[in-house]
């Protein structure tokens, strides 16, 4: 269970985002327009891991995935066995759609019974139907970790270009060192659901371990080299200013307290273990998040920070001759959970309710107040524009059992639409899942989850995660 652990960070920070656009599986989150705040993405295992798991322990022979502009492909690993401290595996991936799509060109209506199969057979030497990925896992210490990976792609399109990354991990005493490397970065922006490739990006973070409650704190520097790319196939989307060419240090320091408004002391099952252990107590709590961020930057990325920040009082200083920005902010984040079951039975023994609520610049907040107050002492109807600047950015998830280990949930985001006059609620990037319970490994699970928004579709492994 050594490599097969899903860190577990705090709900603030942005992680990295699942996707199956790139064989890594994964798009770094781009940072908050107004005050940057990714900080800490946290670890998982890495794809190429989580087949060969699904493959060795599931008897699954391939993994399925699906993509707007790929659409219906499968994945299946090969490992190459090096040494004990040091892991090597081949990703290949087929592309169904196309496959399909030739095969219906060649032959007809009628393809595969007018053409034989050795004609059949050719069509598989079609290169553009295959991406090929190299992943090496190589433990040099009980505390570091270097990983090396490389995808190629066949197919003669911008959105199939080949991708390496590097990345090294230490851990010291109640912190994690992190230094990546990609070329290109994908990056995903949650507001928008676009994607942007970044030619060159790399990152040095330092974390201090998450804790129930208490002092927590993150250190990054962040440089960016060349123009943001648009993923091809997404809608037409402003550039993000944080992920323009420059280098940024954050700095930032939280402090949250949980708080438990009720927990069952009812004795559970004997005999009979949880499918989940982090599902397993029944409970009400509530949580609040409380900190600053203060952070400096250097070069193209400044510049559009100042610009989009500029309607906000703030800390902040600009100098315009070196390209350099200073900017601070606070902010904070509540949640509020709720779960009835214990997971145990084979059905209706789980309920799980989340919300949680994230101020991301207290400095924005702060000026939406200001203009909402002035709007009603001159008796003007409350602009959407100082609404939207209070309203935190808000997200739910709802989680039941079906039977047994399975079960459906669903991640959503809340926005409020100002264009309506009535102002109405509506669900904002809504993700659909099927979990599946790996009862033996104690929390772990095989998930496979669907994205209208982004219409995407995958098969993935997680650890320790509720």
């Amino acid at each position: 269970m050594k490599k097969l652990r899903w860190a577990i960070d705090g709900e603030l920070w942005e992680l990295d985002a699942s996707t199956p656009r790139t064989l890594e599986g994964a798009a770094r989150a781009v940072p908050g327009k107004a005050l940057p705040l990714g900080l800490s993405r946290g670890t998982k295992l890495f794809r190429p891991n989580q087949i060969d798991f699904m493959q060795r322990f599931m008897a699954a022979p391939f993994l399925p995935s699906y993509t707007h502009h790929l659409g219906v492909t499968i994945q299946r690993v090969l490992s190459i066995p090096v040494s004990e401290n040091w892991s090597a595996l081949l990703l290949g991936q087929f592309n169904l759609r196309k496959f399909l799509s030739s095969l219906k060109e060649n032959g007809g209506g009628d393809g595969v019974r007018k053409r034989d199969l050795k004609s059949i057979g050719k069509l598989f030497l079609d290169k553009s139907l295959y991406a090929l990925g190299f992943s090496s896992e190589v433990l040099l210490t009980p505390d570091d970790t270097l990983l090396l990976s490389s995808d190629s792609y066949y197919a003669h399109n911008s959105s199939s270009i080949p991708r390496k990354k590097v990345v090294f991990r230490h851990k010291f005493p109640h912190h994690n060192l992190t230094v990546d490397a990609a070329w290109p970065a994908l990056f995903v922006d949650k507001e928008t659901g676009t994607y942007w490739d970044v030619p060159f990006s790399m990152a040095i973070d330092l974390a201090s371990l998450p804790l129930d409650s208490g002092l927590s704190y993150h250190l990054c520097l962040h440089h960016n080299h060349g123009s943001p790319k648009q993923f091809q196939g997404d809608p037409i989307a402003q550039v993000p200013a944080s992920l323009f060419p420059g280098i940024s240090a954050k700095c930032a320091f939280s402090y949250e307290k949980n708080v438990d408004i009720w927990r069952s002391k009812a004795q559970k099952l004997k005999m009979v273990q949880p499918y989940d252990v982090f599902l397993s107590n029944p409970h009400v709590s509530a949580s609040g998040t409380i900190g600053a961020v203060l952070s400096a930057n250097f070069g193209e990325s400044s510049v559009r920070l100042v610009e989009d920040a500029k309607d906000i009082k703030q800390l902040s200083y600009h100098n315009p001759t070196l390209k350099s920005t200073l900017l601070g902010d606070i902010f904070a984040s509540m949640s509020f959970t709720a779960q009835h079951g214990n997971f145990q039975r084979l059905v209706s023994d789980l309920t799980r309710f989340h919300v949680r609520m994230d101020f991301p610049s207290g400095s924005k907040f702060l000026s939406g107040a200001t203009l909402l107050v002035q709007d009603l002492l001159n008796s003007h109807q409350p602009s959407p524009e100082a609404v939207k600047m209070i309203c935190p950015t808000t997200s739910l998830s709802l989680q039941q059992q079906i039977a047994g280990p399975f079960s459906f949930r669903v991640d959503s985001g809340v926005v409020i639409d100002f264009k309506d006059k009535g102002w109405h609620i509506q669900a904002d990037q809504p993700v659909f899942a099927i979990e599946y319970a790996l009862q033996v490994l104690w929390s772990a699970k095989a998930v496979a989850w669907y994205s209208p928004k982004h219409q995407e579709f995958m098969v993935e492994l997680r650890f320790l995660e509720s």
